[in-house]
């Protein structure tokens, strides 16, 4: 499995329950599998329900050989718990048919990862919703995730957490709270789409940790590190390919395992209980960029964001985000 993982190894009921967006593949993968090792019961919210019970099966064979070689903080059941269910971030109404799914299964929900992206595209694209392509899949459809999940996750007791996996490529972008979603650029520019996206989750993390301040929900965003992964495949263009060549030479590039162990950390570790407003990089708090905590524009972006979506948040939920 590599070098030693950089999180605590801790015994997680089976009863505590994950999502994780996006956990069929790459970071999300290696989360979803050492969060249900531990003992948890995670579910795989993403578009394929093949490639989600392919990454299950594969799942229940590496965890076979980690007892086989009886690795320490993995428990002795047959097999993991680990289940998928359908979540297709290019949709609302595809994150509406979860919520609802969710919801009436009568679990509780105790830990949150936000976990599903894009990369740079080559040409710009619209959902079926109207919304920028990366915009909608990095943050908008995971918001509207985050908001209806809101009053499961307060009503499951203790030391709830949600996960927003951003980048610290966040700190590249400019930020125009007269145009969040980017509609008035005259020229599609990728890598800035990208980095709004990502800027807008760690935005997202300081008002909703304000807002929850009083409950037993906090939030956490971070930088999984530089991955290797289907998205850093897109970033292999013009000066970035050469600036990733660089880092790789010099052994900067993380297996999507590695990536995973900030995810990990950020969710279980029984130190960070109670902890707000941190962004973390090699399981470390690191100070975020001054567009991500200037208030004004966080304030742009939440308005923008309920606005987009006032179709979906009914007055109940609106006034859980408020």
């Amino acid at each position: 499995m590599g070098s030693t993982p950089s999180f605590p190894r801790v015994f997680i009921p089976k009863d505590n329950i994950f999502v994780v967006t996006g956990g069929n593949a790459g970071i999300g993968y290696h989360t979803a599998k050492w969060l249900a090792m531990m003992g948890g019961t995670v579910i795989i919210a993403c578009r394929s329900e093949e490639r989600a019970n392919r990454a299950i099966q594969q799942m229940n064979e590496e965890f076979s050989e980690e007892k086989r070689k009886k690795t320490d903080g993995i428990v002795d059941y047959d097999q993991l718990n680990v289940e998928f269910m359908t979540l297709d971030c290019n949709s609302f109404k595809s994150v509406m048919s979860f919520v609802e799914s969710f919801k009436s299964s009568g679990r509780k929900l105790h830990k949150l990862i936000c976990n599903a992206g894009l990369g740079l595209q080559d040409n710009l694209a619209y959902t079926e919703d109207g919304h920028e392509l990366v915009f909608q899949v990095n943050y908008l459809s995971q918001f509207l995730l985050i908001s209806h999940l809101l009053p499961v996750m307060k009503a499951s007791g203790p030391d709830c957490r949600i996960v927003l996996v951003s980048s610290d490529i966040h700190r590249n972008c400019h930020v125009d709270p007269e145009d969040i979603e980017g509609k008035k650029e005259r020229k599609y520019d990728t890598f800035e789409l990208y980095c709004r996206s990502k800027a807008y989750q760690v935005m997202q993390m300081y008002r909703l940790n304000e807002i929850l301040k009083d409950t037993n929900v906090t939030v956490a965003s971070l930088h999984p590190g530089i991955v290797r992964t289907n998205i850093l495949g897109g970033f292999r263009r013009g000066m970035l390919k050469v600036v990733l060549s660089c880092i790789q030479c010099c052994g900067g590039i993380k297996t999507p395992f590695e990536g995973s162990w900030t995810s990990i950390n950020a969710a279980i570790n029984p130190e960070l209980a109670g902890t707000r407003d941190i962004y973390y990089d090699n399981s470390k708090p690191k100070s975020t960029s001054s567009a991500s905590r200037n208030r004004s524009y966080q304030r742009a972006v939440w308005d923008y964001s309920t606005n987009s979506l006032k179709e979906y948040l009914s007055d109940d939920i609106l006034r859980e985000l408020k």
